[in-house]
């Protein structure tokens, strides 16, 4: 009996029998250093075998809700601290000292404090980390960025992920995980491989399933992602742009990298 649910529960979780799914593409765009980033990936919850018929690993809500979540790795340890001083400035530390995997300048590098006349809160800095995570779309999709709510985090973040929405069909651009920093008397402490954030994706139809691809980037499409990079430091309001994103955009964004089963074939 339970094989026959198992199977109707993966049917759910794929769930879009007679209904085309919303090709979403990503690629990683990264000069150097791009083994230390995970593909995305589906998310998919470890569980045991259940008990029950009435369990809840076999409700259809919870098993579409769940199969609609991409999960993104944290690519580094990071052991951080933040350090209020209010002659300097708050400073952010590196904890693990000499235990560190990552050397310091590259830790520099790699996070970015915010203006503190750009924080939501006068007591809370908010730090950037820049990604080279792109997700892109042929038709509309609007792509969300969120905490990995559906892990259990270990140790606690002292804060919140910093999450935001946009059309990645005429805003394609690379994400930033920036976290606020609530209790600036508790370590940041990030773990490799640890699920660091989620993204979701809305089409046009909620019904139909979303499948995410790897893409080539066509040289039209960088001249397009290139005009989008950067508009922040000019202008407010992005959001602005958009009419004039869709005018602008190629006819085609996604070109979906061929797999090793399509090799020789």
């Amino acid at each position: 009996m339970f094989q026959s649910l198992w199977r109707k529960t993966g049917d759910l979780a794929h769930a879009a029998i007679g209904r085309r799914a919303v090709d979403v593409g990503w690629t990683i765009q990264a000069e150097k250093n791009s083994m230390i980033w995970d593909d995305p990936r589906p998310y998919l919850r470890k569980m045991p075998r259940p008990s029950s018929v009435k369990s809840v690993q076999l409700c259809p809500a919870a098993i579409d809700f769940d199969a609609r979540n991409f999960v993104v790795d944290c690519p580094v340890d990071m052991h951080l601290r933040m350090k209020m001083d209010d002659e300097k400035g708050p400073q952010v530390i590196n904890a693990a000292g000499q235990a560190s995997n990552v050397r310091p300048k590259h830790l520099g590098q790699m996070v970015v404090m915010v203006n503190r006349n750009e924080w939501r809160h006068p007591d809370r800095p908010i730090l950037q980390i820049l990604t080279p995570y792109l997700f892109l779309a042929d038709e509309q999709v609007y792509m969300s960025q969120v905490a990995p709510y559906l892990d259990y985090t270990v140790p606690a973040w002292p804060g919140v992920l910093i999450g935001g929405r946009f059309p990645i069909h005429i805003w394609p651009r690379h994400l930033m995980w920036a976290f606020e920093w609530y209790d600036t008397k508790q370590d940041l402490i990030l773990k490799r491989g640890q699920p660091w954030f989620y993204v979701r994706f809305e089409g046009p139809d909620p019904s139909r399933p979303i499948r995410i691809v790897e893409t080539e980037i066509k040289p039209e499409t960088q001249a397009f992602i290139d005009s989008i990079s950067g508009v922040t430091n000019y202008v407010n309001r992005t959001f602005s742009l958009f009419d004039r994103a869709k005018r602008r955009r190629p006819e085609r964004l996604v070109w979906p990298k061929p797999t090793r089963s399509d090799v020789g074939t």
